[in-house]
């Protein structure tokens, strides 16, 4: 081995470098995990624990804590923990290109751009365009049969916005490349206000990142365990406005009105029934649509009746929650009615009415367990605008009123305050109030009884604790989104269930790792144990490369391809120490051997891992969040592993062998393994061919009648994992479930203490309000199945301790589903094309990539078949979703892994022994690597059993996958590529001579 010293040192280098790496997370686990005991050991009033551990993690931020290193230095470097392993939330943000389109256009009533973006929402339900893409062809054909409207239109793009941009005359190419930079700036925009709202809210290591040149946003915030606190944090648009109220009094008259039309409209001989809406209606929409129902005919006053009347300035009257759709819906399509100023007037909810206010104020009796909101009429103008907009805000706090409520305080710019001076004096001459309304919620309604105020300070308030203060404060500051964040994929994990993951996977690890080490020195003896070295070294390379390159994040795939590396890695060794022990039993020296070993190893080492490295760098391309943590661990881990086994093993192997010492590469038991083989494979391909055909037809057959189960990631939809305080029956709860969602399934998962539930109510709707809704719901569904007491909110919320109830939640709206199954599809596909360029380039002849991608096809099949006939009967999840995409993009590898060593050593083969007849070249090449062929398929097999039995139940649908397409694709590799590959070779191609064939080729083609 030529410059030793050169790998010496870069080795030196690399293991000093990874210690110095992982030394940060050492440091700054530590520091977190007192920060945890600290919190747990001093609560304080009014903070959550979070809240106390950030405040302890920023006092000794600075401290030094080992050799002059901080936590804050350490924090930074140290290893990335993903969600499922740290618990946590995760979301992906789609920002409305509409309301952007619609910001620049000035809000235009252009009726051809209104028509354009109703068509470009049609044409997004299946399309893989972007909304902008869509909304260009949209507006060209709203053009069609018209006079055609330009894009540079006054009042449509040609207005104060754009001024100087767009231009009167200007083609409509370039008035769209205007808007696509300005779509660009308005995304980047957006992702600066949630990266400074974040960077406040108080988590180590937040990661925040646009998704390609999409108008998504994907947020993880691990170790959070406020989630309703997280969504309304990313997801508000912190839209702040100011408007003048008009008095309850002004407003009474119409409401009247109102409420005898319906009446009027409704008369007591009808007996049509028609089930109330609860979504905004049209204006011209039927009053007995809008009033039907079983008890219409009780209702005396259709409106009057859902509010409590109690006037206090700009409050009119209280109204339940529930009952605030209905009453939206009513005074929409009576909105003819008003007159004057009230013509304009937009209706608007306050906060929940605070416990104080529903006794002290509206007297509510203490068993009327329902939630109640105010009902205010704000002052508008024709273009509905209100007296102020919030984008003068030049910093919020939060502070204490005079009369210590908590409030947040705002200071305004020298424009804002000249305008707040403007309005206040305004509301004081008029005796109002003026409303301050943060994204279409009224927070608070002051009267200004003192005059006009002065120098741009305000305040909100509206019963805020102390951490909705601060956050309220900390999206003001931040700034306002440039439009609305629809939630289109979530995860929320609790902390127990990433801590019993890591538990789990660090168990699984080990014994694996521990299997692996004994099985290599009981194979190969002394050599065994070089690899060994090599393969702990290997390990260490792979944690440090994850905690030194930036964004690397781990995670349980990403544990689960680690543990997955250490089998697969072995095969290099395992190659290299196979044909070693056949250079010397072909009578060369022990130097010699080594040096041949090494060097005829290498083209197979290099081509099977180039394989399994493209379909692994297919599989991050277009994967997402923790598939992209195993592609990422895999395609480190096959570097790593190719840089250990051929130059770290070799370093220790030449000490040895240069110092005189004896290296067998076998012990007494394993001596004559596999010598001598003879197997005639060729000549058992016909019964293979039946064999595998009757499983294609079988998997066929299923998967086309029973079909498959797809898993949320591509038909969209909210899972839960709920874990009960005793055992539950899952049929009996999804009958019960299914009562009241109408979509929903309950599987056992793990023990059967846990279900995990998939339904599609409600799928395509997002918030805060949906996302309680549902688990409120399944909450009372649910209780009657715990043993012992179980609130809502200790049903829902997360905490460290968290043993009961919602363990898990997901949710995967369905345009990204969508767009999951695509990307699906085209990773499956782009493996195999690039795979089989890849060994056409190797092998020149296109027979060898037709024999490896049918065994390719082959096993593909064979696991779609098993998973569609026994998914409902395994006990364990076996729903087709992104992680099973990674386990059959990791089959294609593993299958061709094992296909190409076969085929490097027919070439190698066919090349030097041109007398041989082809199939004996074949023959003779797959028996003299089925040592390595079952060495290899065997450790692998090992671990992934290991990781099944022991392992997160959440991967155990993956691993068993890959468990199967192991064993099939160790069956392939001998009996579909290869006799594929040697049935489409003809003699010609081939170049033969002879006229006359061995006994072996005659007995091959009679069989």
């Amino acid at each position: 081995m030529q410059n030793k010293g050169l790998f010496k040192l870069l080795a030196f280098l690399f293991i000093a470098v990874s210690i110095y790496q992982l030394s940060f997370t050492f440091i700054a686990d530590k520091v977190e995990d007192d920060a945890k005991a600290f919190a747990k050991a001093n609560p304080v009033d009014g903070k959550t624990q979070d809240e106390v551990e950030f405040k302890y993690l920023d006092s000794v931020r600075n401290n030094p804590v080992f050799a002059g290193i901080t936590y804050d230095h350490a924090s930074k470097k140290a290893l990335n923990k993903g969600l499922d392993l740290k618990g946590g939330v995760n979301v992906i943000l789609q920002i409305s290109t509409k309301d952007i389109l619609k910001g620049l256009s000035n809000e235009s009533k252009n009726p051809t751009f209104l028509k354009a973006l109703e068509l470009a929402d049609e044409m997004q339900t299946n399309s893989d365009d972007t909304y902008l893409e869509s909304f260009f062809k949209a507006f060209d054909q709203a053009n069609e049969g018209i006079t055609p409207t330009p894009l540079a239109t006054p009042g449509l793009f040609v207005n104060r916005s754009l001024e100087g941009e767009v231009k009167v005359g200007m083609d409509d190419k370039d008035v769209q490349k205007v808007l696509e930079r300005k779509l660009d700036e308005s995304i980047e925009s957006a992702f600066e206000v949630l990266r400074k709202r974040i960077d406040k809210f108080g988590v180590t290591q937040p990661n925040i990142q646009r998704l390609g040149n999409s108008a998504r946003i994907l947020i993880e915030m691990p170790g959070a365990k406020d989630v309703a606190r997280i969504k309304k944090l990313v997801s508000g648009t912190a839209q702040l406005e100011f408007y003048q109220t008009h008095l309850a009094n002004e407003v009474f008259q119409y409401l009247a009105d109102a409420n005898n039309k319906l009446k009027e409209a409704k008369k007591p001989t009808e007996e049509k029934e028609v089930a109330v809406d609860s979504t905004e209606v049209n204006q011209d929409e039927n009053v007995d649509e809008l009033l039907g129902g079983e008890d219409a005919e009780k209702e005396v006053n259709p409106l009057l009746d859902l509010i409590k009347i109690q006037p206090s300035m700009a409050t009119i009257g209280i109204v339940k929650t529930a009952d605030t759709s209905a009453v939206n819906s009513i005074l929409k399509s009576t909105a003819s009615l008003r007159k004057g100023e009230l013509k304009y007037a937009k209706f608007a909810w306050s906060l929940p009415v605070s416990d104080k206010d529903r006794k002290d104020r509206y007297g509510l009796a203490e068993t009327d367990v329902n939630d109640y909101v105010r009902l205010l009429a704000l002052k508008s103008d024709k273009d509905r605008n209100p007296a102020m907009l919030g984008d003068v805000v030049t910093d919020a706090r939060q502070d204490f009123t005079n009369a210590g409520e908590i409030s947040v305080g705002v200071a305004m710019n020298a424009t804002g305050a000249k305008q707040w001076y403007k309005v206040t004096d305004e509301v004081f001459k008029a005796k109002n109030t003026i409303a301050i309304v943060l994204d279409g919620i009224v927070y608070s309604d002051p009267m200004c009884s003192n005059g006009p105020i002065d120098g741009g300070q305000t305040s909100i308030s509206g019963n805020f604790t102390i951490t909705e203060a601060k956050d309220l404060a900390n999206v003001l500051r931040a700034g306002k989104l440039p439009a609305s964040a629809d939630i289109i994929s979530s995860a929320e994990i609790g902390p127990s269930l990433g801590q019993e993951a890591i538990d789990k996977g660090i168990m699984s690890f080990g014994i694996a790792l521990l299997i692996v080490l004994i099985w290599m020195v009981f194979y190969y003896g002394k050599a065994g144990l070089y690899a060994d070295i090599a393969l702990l070294l290997n390990i260490l390379l792979i944690f440090g490369f994850l905690t030194g390159l930036p964004g690397m994040v781990l995670t349980l795939p990403g544990i689960a391809g680690i543990v997955l590396t250490i089998g697969m890695s072995v095969d290099a060794n395992v190659l290299i120490f196979e044909r070693i022990r056949e250079e010397l039993a072909a009578g060369k020296t022990q130097l010699e051997a080594v040096k041949d070993g090494f060097s005829n190893a290498l083209s197979s080492i290099l081509d099977a891992n180039v394989t399994t490295f493209l379909t692994a760098l297919i599989l991050f391309l277009f994967g997402t969040g923790p598939i992209q943590g195993f592609a990422t661990t895999l395609m480190i881990g096959i570097g790593t592993s190719l840089f250990t086994a051929i130059f770290i093993t070799r370093l220790l192997v030449d000490r040895d062998v240069e110092n005189g010492g004896s290296l067998p590469f076998s012990t007494n038991v394993t001596k004559n393994w596999f010598k001598n083989m003879k197997v005639n494979f060729l000549g058992k391909r016909k019964m293979a061919y039946i064999i595998s055909g009757v499983l294609i037809i079988a998997s066929l057959g299923s998967i086309f009648t029973k079909g498959l189960n797809p898993g949320i990631d591509f038909s969209g939809g909210r899972t839960y994992q709920v874990r009960f305080d005793q055992s539950v029956n899952a049929t009996e709860a999804t009958d019960n479930l299914v009562k009241v969602l109408g979509s929903a399934e309950a599987k056992t998962f793990g023990g059967d203490d846990q279900l995990k539930i998939s339904t599609k109510y409600r799928v395509a709707e997002s918030g805060e309000a949906v996302d309680n809704d549902i688990q409120g719901k399944l909450y009372e569904v649910l209780k009657p199945y715990f043993a012992k007491e179980i609130t809502l909110e200790q049903f829902m919320s997360g905490g460290d301790d968290k043993e009961y109830g919602i363990l898990e939640a997901m949710k995967v709206g369905p345009t990204i589903a969508d767009d999951i199954k695509k990307a699906s599809y085209f990773a499956v596909i782009g493996s195999l094309l690039i795979v089989f360029l890849y060994i056409l380039g190797r092998f020149k002849w296109w027979q060898f990539s037709a024999g490896a991608v049918a065994a390719v096809f082959h096993d593909v099949i064979i696991v779609l078949g098993i998973f569609s006939l026994t998914y409902n009967l395994m006990p364990f999840n076996m729903e087709i979703d992104q992680a099973f995409i990674a386990a059959i993009l990791t089959v294609i590898g593993y299958s061709l892994n094992d296909t190409v060593v076969v085929f490097d050593r027919i070439r190698e083969y066919y090349r030097n022994h041109e007398e041989w007849p082809f199939g004996k070249t074949v023959n003779s090449a797959l028996n003299s690597t089925l040592s390595r062929t079952l060495n290899t398929s065997v450790t692998t097999l090992i671990v992934l059993v290991i990781i099944f039995a022991l392992g997160s139940e959440s991967i155990r649908g993956f691993i068993f996958a890959l468990i199967i397409g192991v064993l099939v694709g160790t069956y392939s590799s001998l009996f579909i590529a290869t006799p594929v590959m040697f049935d489409t070779v003809g003699k010609k191609e081939l170049k033969r001579e002879k006229v006359e064939e061995e006994e072996e080729e005659l007995e091959v083609q009679e069989a």
